[in-house]
């Protein structure tokens, strides 16, 4: 009997999403160094403080991204071809929303008020309405009830990576389209609370949108780095609805108090780092105990 052929060497999914990361985050900074060239050191602090909010923002995505391809059962080499088409389409809805807000605060000044309250609501909704989000995405992926079932024949059966397959003569929708019509849908909620937040950082136009751009370029590989430590990142919603809050109150009460775009960056970042730390601390605890009571 032949012995069974060697399997051949892979390179790490894992190191490669890390990689892909690193370059979007390096490509991102980058870009700040020229915004500060081309600008001023004011205009790359707003940047920075744009970008790292968008960033952080992002990663509730993260959390939508993981009930879709869950309840719909996609398979992990076919959830990249997903988020690469709803990036690109949350790319041109992104810029529509950013071009009507600076538009709309422009002329009515007024704006940021009713702004800055959506934001504070984004903020206790990520505080207090996680499960409820939960069974909305949930429900919103039963291939049979959904509403996008009621728009186009939707059949529960994968096709490879198609979004659409042949069934009795006619096209039908794979639950991969669901899992992309889910995704597009829920980031229009999502840039309702992070495109007023980041023009309470900034009312420029490249900036807003470059911030985005570049964190939504990032968020498909952050997405596998991020996925599976989500669990392990208890507080982690804490932190981004203490960002959300910052953000809000920074919008509302910008007539009376200025916070410079470099405070900014300083708040959110120390923001989000103490609440990754707080996360980490008990499990490294509990593995320093395990190992000692092991010793």
């Amino acid at each position: 009997m032949a012995a069974p052929k060697a399997k051949p060497a892979v390179p790490s999914v894992a190191s490669g999403n890390v990689i892909r990361v690193a370059f979007w985050i390096g490509v991102a900074l980058a870009f700040g160094v020229w915004v500060a060239v081309a600008w001023g050191a004011t205009a790359a602090a707003e940047y920075y403080a744009a970008y790292l909010l968008e960033l952080s923002l992002s990663v509730d995505n993260i959390f939508v991204f993981v009930i879709v391809f869950s309840e719909l059962h996609i398979p992990a080499e076919n959830q990249r071809r997903v988020l690469a088409w709803g990036v690109t389409g949350a790319l041109v809805f992104r810029a529509v929303m950013i071009i009507a807000g600076i538009a709309l605060i422009q002329r009515f000044e007024w704006i940021m008020y009713p702004f800055g309250a959506l934001i504070l609501f984004a903020a206790w909704r990520m505080l207090f309405a996680e499960e409820r989000e939960r069974r909305v995405v949930a429900g919103a992926c039963d291939v049979c009830s959904t509403w996008i079932a009621r728009v186009v024949r939707v059949s529960p059966v994968l096709d490879g990576h198609q979004f659409w397959r042949r069934e009795g003569g006619r096209l039908v929708a794979t639950p991969l389209f669901v899992a992309l019509a889910v995704i597009e849908t829920t980031d229009i909620v999502f840039a309702l609370d992070s495109v007023p937040a980041v023009l309470a950082i900034t009312r420029n136009p490249l900036i807003v949108y470059s911030s985005n751009v570049l964190a939504m370029f990032g968020l498909r590989s952050l997405y596998f780095v991020v996925s599976d430590a989500l669990d392990r990142l208890r507080y982690l919603r804490h932190g981004l609805a203490a960002v959300l809050v910052f953000t809000g109150a920074k919008m509302i009460g910008s007539e009376w108090v200025h916070i410079s775009p470099g405070v900014s960056v300083g708040i959110i970042g120390l923001v989000l780092g103490v609440t990754i730390a707080v996360s980490m601390w008990p499990r490294r605890i509990r593995e320093s105990t395990a190992a000692k009571t092991d010793g």
